[in-house]
């Protein structure tokens, strides 16, 4: 301990030595808090434990056989049913490629028996997916007319909806219209695909849109007619759906 005493620095002086340390631990109940420092007494004060605390409680239950005061609960019970049991994604939005593809299919084809189960749905995936791609044809030779496209289906969706409505006796859903006329607007992208390289502003142009006009008309009221029981009114129904596709292929040509 003398040679902590003697020893100092050349760069700090101090007062301070091991045996102040050594009696502040003697006074201070062997923790070096009871010193005073400045004129304030820094003591550790113990906290207030209740008498209740200090009690054991008694052991109530059995050896081997312990009481349970917590029910734990599975995964299927806090979520309401089992992960594995939910339908896809796809399922829950309403987007089934299958009856996309065969939709498509009985547009590309017209004299194909349309299934009027799988035409009564309401499908809008497929339509949009059409409708994006006929303004990016249009886009593609030079004509931006996205806000047409959409302005005209939305009216001719509403219009042919008022029409079917009062002719049929079952009735038919918005959804339903605006999913045949948009799966019908396939033929329209071709035409506007062909307007990209060819004009169609001469002979035959005309021939080729009228032949496309009279393709997206009779598709479209071939699926009215098995979905709607509309039986022996397809040439009314395919009047206003030529004149829906008329308008679409003025954009196209001019």
């Amino acid at each position: 301990m003398s040679g902590f005493d003697s020893f100092n620095t050349e760069f700090f002086q101090t007062s301070y030595s091991i045996d102040e340390q050594a009696q502040a631990y003697e006074y201070g109940g062997g923790r070096p808090y009871g010193r005073q420092y400045g004129g304030y007494e820094y003591s550790q004060q113990s906290g207030f434990v209740p008498p209740e605390m200090m009690q054991q409680q008694p052991y109530t239950g059995q050896i081997y056989q312990p009481t349970q005061t917590y029910t734990p609960t599975s995964a299927q019970s806090f979520y309401g049913s089992n992960f594995e049991d939910e339908p896809p994604l796809l399922e829950e939005l309403g987007i089934n490629f299958d009856h996309i593809w065969q939709k498509t299919l009985t547009v590309l084809h017209p004299l194909k028996v349309a299934d009027g189960s799988i035409m009564n749905e309401t499908d809008l995936a497929g339509p949009m997916v059409f409708c994006l791609a006929f303004g990016a044809t249009l886009l593609l030779a030079g004509k931006i007319q996205f806000g047409y496209v959409y302005g005209i289906s939305a009216i001719g969706c509403l219009g042919m909806f008022c029409l079917l409505n009062l002719m049929s006796m079952t009735g038919v859903s918005f959804g339903c219209v605006a999913s045949v006329l948009g799966y019908c607007l396939l033929p329209m992208i071709l035409l506007s695909t062909f307007a990209i390289v060819f004009s169609l502003q001469g002979v035959m142009g005309i021939i080729l849109t009228a032949g496309i006009i009279g393709w997206c008309s009779f598709s479209a009221s071939k699926i009215f007619i098995s979905a709607l029981a509309m039986e022996g009114q397809q040439l009314l129904v395919a009047y206003p759906c030529a004149l829906l596709y008329g308008v679409f292929a003025l954009i196209s040509v001019f």
